[in-house]
């Protein structure tokens, strides 16, 4: 089954449909790829279709779901699946992500919510991953994700995570400013975090803004500009694994298409640096 490293690369941004046009008009030059929540175009026709068949004709995409619920236990949306599949095949995109929580229990729930960690979890999601990888016929990436609460927790929060990727036999989706958020909100230490992740299993990474309630409550919004913090513990990520594809993000607030590219220009200096750093240390 085909794993989704080195599939894009470089630098990206998430499409919104708020810049689709300048992105059409003025190619963004410093944007490699490019990721869309397919639940937000699958069935969009129109003038907005035929501007993402554009889009995707000119640029690589990654799609990245949004209401799989990977882990919930109502029964797995195989129709969804299917559908993304024909999706993904129409406009050639590269691969799928998830997060690992889940948002419906009898109904949607409209949020992220965490997954119990415990050795029943990681058996329960891993199998439903599985399943989702056995219809796509690709790995997908998984990612770590936000959380403000750990009803039941028996384990960690890392070594669910990993129990989950080894598990289920999927890649990942690493995801920097949620280890800032959770490192800040229940007091671990981001780097040590960092460390156990299984870096021959990372595909790309986030990176985003976030909210600050206090000191020691940070909201994982995507509203905002990054912080020096964060992009430091991207750069700690590119020394201790190489560099590897990453993905701005930008949900709310969405500022003008020249600010976004001065973010993405940031990934891609921090990227340059430890690139040059890591092959010096290998010549």
């Amino acid at each position: 089954m085909q794993h989704t490293q080195n599939l894009v690369h470089d630098a990206g941004l998430g499409l919104r449909r708020s810049f689709i046009e300048e992105a059409i008009s003025t190619p963004l030059q410093n944007v490699s790829f490019y990721e869309v929540a397919p639940e937000n175009w699958m069935t969009i026709g129109g003038k907005l279709g035929k501007q993402f068949r554009e889009m995707t004709e000119r640029h690589p995409f990654i799609c990245h779901g949004l209401s799989l619920s990977i882990g919930s236990t109502d029964p797995l949306d195989e129709d969804f699946v299917r559908n993304l599949k024909n999706f993904m095949k129409q406009h050639q995109i590269k691969f799928y992500s998830e997060h690992l929580s889940y948002c419906s229990n009898q109904g949607h729930l409209y949020d992220l919510m965490p997954i119990p960690f415990t050795s029943e979890a990681v058996l329960h999601v891993a199998k439903r991953i599985q399943r989702v990888q056995d219809i796509l016929e690709q790995k997908i990436a998984i990612e770590n994700v936000s959380y403000y609460a750990a009803p039941g927790q028996e384990m960690t929060e890392i070594d669910f995570f990993n129990a989950v990727i080894a598990e289920a036999d999927c890649d990942v989706l690493l995801d920097i400013n949620n280890i800032y958020v959770n490192s800040v909100n229940h007091q671990y230490d981001a780097e040590q975090f960092l460390q156990s992740i299984p870096a021959e299993r990372i595909s790309y990474a986030h990176i985003a803004g976030h909210y600050v309630e206090a000191e020691d409550f940070l909201v994982d919004t995507h509203g905002a500009e990054v912080i020096d913090p964060v992009w430091q513990l991207l750069g700690k990520a590119y020394q201790l694994y190489g560099v590897f594809p990453t993905l701005l993000e930008r949900d709310f607030n969405i500022p003008s298409v020249a600010e976004l590219q001065r973010e993405v220009s940031t990934i891609q200096s921090i990227q340059n640096t430890w690139q040059s750093h890591n092959e010096q240390l290998s010549a």
